[in-house]
Protein backbone atom coordinates (compact mmCIF):
# COMPACT_ATOMS: atom_id res chain seq x y z
CA UNK A 1 0.00 0.00 0.00
CA UNK A 2 1.69 3.13 -1.18
CA UNK A 3 0.44 6.41 0.24
CA UNK A 4 -1.77 8.30 -2.17
CA UNK A 5 0.42 11.11 -3.55
CA UNK A 6 -2.61 13.39 -3.82
CA UNK A 7 -3.09 13.04 -0.06
CA UNK A 8 0.45 12.80 1.28
CA UNK A 9 2.11 15.71 -0.56
CA UNK A 10 -0.29 18.38 0.78
CA UNK A 11 -0.20 16.71 4.21
CA UNK A 12 3.61 16.80 4.21
CA UNK A 13 3.55 20.47 3.19
CA UNK A 14 1.10 21.24 6.00
CA UNK A 15 3.27 19.27 8.46
CA UNK A 16 6.36 21.27 7.48
CA UNK A 17 4.51 24.59 7.85
CA UNK A 18 2.87 23.57 11.15
CA UNK A 19 6.16 22.31 12.59
CA UNK A 20 8.01 25.46 11.51
CA UNK A 21 5.45 27.62 13.28
CA UNK A 22 5.13 25.44 16.40
CA UNK A 23 5.81 27.25 19.65
CA UNK A 24 4.92 24.43 22.04
CA UNK A 25 5.51 20.69 22.36
CA UNK A 26 1.81 20.13 21.82
CA UNK A 27 1.90 22.10 18.56
CA UNK A 28 4.86 20.03 17.29
CA UNK A 29 3.07 16.77 18.04
CA UNK A 30 -0.23 18.11 16.65
CA UNK A 31 1.58 18.73 13.36
CA UNK A 32 2.75 15.12 13.33
CA UNK A 33 -0.71 13.83 14.27
CA UNK A 34 -2.29 15.72 11.37
CA UNK A 35 0.19 14.17 8.94
CA UNK A 36 -0.44 10.69 10.35
CA UNK A 37 -4.22 11.19 10.31
CA UNK A 38 -4.11 12.19 6.63
CA UNK A 39 -2.31 8.94 5.83
CA UNK A 40 -3.97 6.42 8.18
CA UNK A 41 -6.79 7.68 10.39
CA UNK A 42 -7.01 5.78 13.69
CA UNK A 43 -9.15 5.85 16.83
CA UNK A 44 -6.30 6.49 19.25
CA UNK A 45 -2.98 8.18 18.49
CA UNK A 46 -0.34 9.00 21.11
CA UNK A 47 3.33 9.84 21.50
CA UNK A 48 5.17 8.29 24.43
CA UNK A 49 8.63 9.49 25.40
CA UNK A 50 11.00 6.98 26.93
CA UNK A 51 12.94 7.37 30.19
CA UNK A 52 14.82 4.12 30.62
CA UNK A 53 16.56 5.28 33.81
CA UNK A 54 13.21 5.90 35.50
CA UNK A 55 11.69 2.83 33.82
CA UNK A 56 8.79 4.92 32.52
CA UNK A 57 7.19 5.91 29.27
CA UNK A 58 5.50 9.30 29.48
CA UNK A 59 2.61 10.32 27.26
CA UNK A 60 3.57 13.56 25.57
CA UNK A 61 0.54 13.81 23.26
CA UNK A 62 -2.83 12.15 22.76
CA UNK A 63 -5.65 12.68 20.31
CA UNK A 64 -7.95 11.30 23.04
CA UNK A 65 -7.00 13.25 26.18
CA UNK A 66 -10.30 12.21 27.78
CA UNK A 67 -9.12 8.58 27.93
CA UNK A 68 -5.35 8.95 27.59
CA UNK A 69 -4.26 12.37 28.83
CA UNK A 70 -0.87 13.81 27.98
CA UNK A 71 1.54 13.41 30.93
CA UNK A 72 0.20 9.97 31.84
CA UNK A 73 2.85 7.31 32.42
CA UNK A 74 3.29 3.58 31.88
CA UNK A 75 5.98 1.36 33.33
CA UNK A 76 8.53 0.04 30.85
CA UNK A 77 8.31 -3.74 31.14
CA UNK A 78 11.07 -5.90 29.64
CA UNK A 79 8.84 -8.08 27.44
CA UNK A 80 8.47 -8.93 23.74
CA UNK A 81 7.37 -5.35 22.97
CA UNK A 82 10.48 -3.97 24.68
CA UNK A 83 12.78 -6.29 22.74
CA UNK A 84 11.24 -5.39 19.37
CA UNK A 85 10.96 -1.62 19.90
CA UNK A 86 13.91 -0.89 22.17
CA UNK A 87 16.28 -3.74 21.37
CA UNK A 88 15.70 -4.04 17.62
CA UNK A 89 14.34 -0.54 16.85
CA UNK A 90 11.53 -2.07 14.80
CA UNK A 91 7.81 -1.37 14.75
CA UNK A 92 5.71 -3.44 17.10
CA UNK A 93 2.40 -4.58 15.65
CA UNK A 94 -0.40 -6.50 17.35
CA UNK A 95 -3.65 -7.00 15.48
CA UNK A 96 -5.85 -8.54 18.19
CA UNK A 97 -6.77 -7.46 21.69
CA UNK A 98 -5.43 -10.78 22.98
CA UNK A 99 -2.02 -9.96 21.49
CA UNK A 100 -2.17 -6.46 22.98
CA UNK A 101 -3.02 -7.94 26.40
CA UNK A 102 0.22 -9.93 26.34
CA UNK A 103 2.33 -6.76 26.43
CA UNK A 104 0.18 -3.84 27.65
CA UNK A 105 -1.38 -3.80 31.13
CA UNK A 106 -3.96 -1.21 29.99
CA UNK A 107 -5.45 -3.57 27.37
CA UNK A 108 -8.94 -3.33 28.91
CA UNK A 109 -9.08 0.44 28.40
CA UNK A 110 -7.68 0.00 24.89
CA UNK A 111 -10.48 -2.47 24.13
CA UNK A 112 -13.10 -0.20 25.70
CA UNK A 113 -12.12 2.48 23.18
CA UNK A 114 -12.89 0.11 20.34
CA UNK A 115 -9.25 -0.62 19.64
CA UNK A 116 -7.94 -4.13 19.07
CA UNK A 117 -4.79 -3.46 17.08
CA UNK A 118 -1.72 -1.34 17.66
CA UNK A 119 1.33 -0.14 15.78
CA UNK A 120 4.20 1.42 17.74
CA UNK A 121 6.67 3.33 15.56
CA UNK A 122 10.00 3.84 17.36
CA UNK A 123 11.63 7.26 17.15
CA UNK A 124 15.39 6.70 17.16
CA UNK A 125 18.31 9.13 17.30
CA UNK A 126 21.93 8.05 17.58
CA UNK A 127 20.90 4.48 18.32
CA UNK A 128 18.74 5.63 21.26
CA UNK A 129 14.99 5.15 21.55
CA UNK A 130 13.55 8.61 22.23
CA UNK A 131 9.85 7.87 21.89
CA UNK A 132 7.19 5.84 20.18
CA UNK A 133 4.36 7.02 17.99
CA UNK A 134 1.39 4.79 18.78
CA UNK A 135 -1.50 4.18 16.43
CA UNK A 136 -4.48 2.09 17.58
CA UNK A 137 -7.62 1.00 15.78
CA UNK A 138 -9.94 -1.94 15.22
CA UNK A 139 -8.83 -5.54 14.96
CA UNK A 140 -6.62 -6.38 11.99
CA UNK A 141 -6.09 -2.73 11.04
CA UNK A 142 -2.31 -2.85 10.65
CA UNK A 143 -1.67 -4.92 7.56
CA UNK A 144 1.95 -5.30 6.40
CA UNK A 145 1.28 -2.80 3.60
CA UNK A 146 -0.22 -0.26 6.00
CA UNK A 147 2.67 -0.70 8.46
CA UNK A 148 5.16 -0.09 5.65
CA UNK A 149 3.26 2.98 4.42
CA UNK A 150 3.13 4.49 7.91
CA UNK A 151 6.80 3.73 8.54
CA UNK A 152 7.87 5.21 5.21
CA UNK A 153 5.78 8.36 5.65
CA UNK A 154 6.21 9.02 9.39
CA UNK A 155 9.68 7.90 10.53
CA UNK A 156 11.52 11.09 9.56
CA UNK A 157 8.68 13.49 10.44
CA UNK A 158 8.36 11.76 13.84
CA UNK A 159 12.03 12.41 14.56
CA UNK A 160 11.68 16.02 13.41
CA UNK A 161 8.64 16.54 15.64
CA UNK A 162 10.40 14.91 18.61
CA UNK A 163 13.46 17.11 18.22
CA UNK A 164 11.28 20.20 17.84
CA UNK A 165 9.29 19.23 20.94
CA UNK A 166 12.48 18.80 22.95
CA UNK A 167 13.82 22.14 21.78
CA UNK A 168 10.52 23.89 22.53
CA UNK A 169 10.45 22.33 26.00
CA UNK A 170 13.94 23.62 26.84
CA UNK A 171 14.24 26.90 28.75
CA UNK A 172 14.62 29.85 26.34
CA UNK A 173 18.29 30.40 27.18
CA UNK A 174 19.13 26.76 26.35
CA UNK A 175 17.43 26.62 22.93
CA UNK A 176 19.71 26.42 19.92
Amino acid sequence: MQPDIDIIDPAQDRFAADLASARTQEAAFTALYRLSDALVPVRLWTVMTVDLQAGLARRAFSNRPDAYPASGTKPIIPNAWFEIVHGQHRCFVANTLADIAEVFPDHELIGALGCASVMNLPVILGGELLATVNLLDGEGHFTPARVQAVTDALAEPALAAMLAARALDAPRGQRD
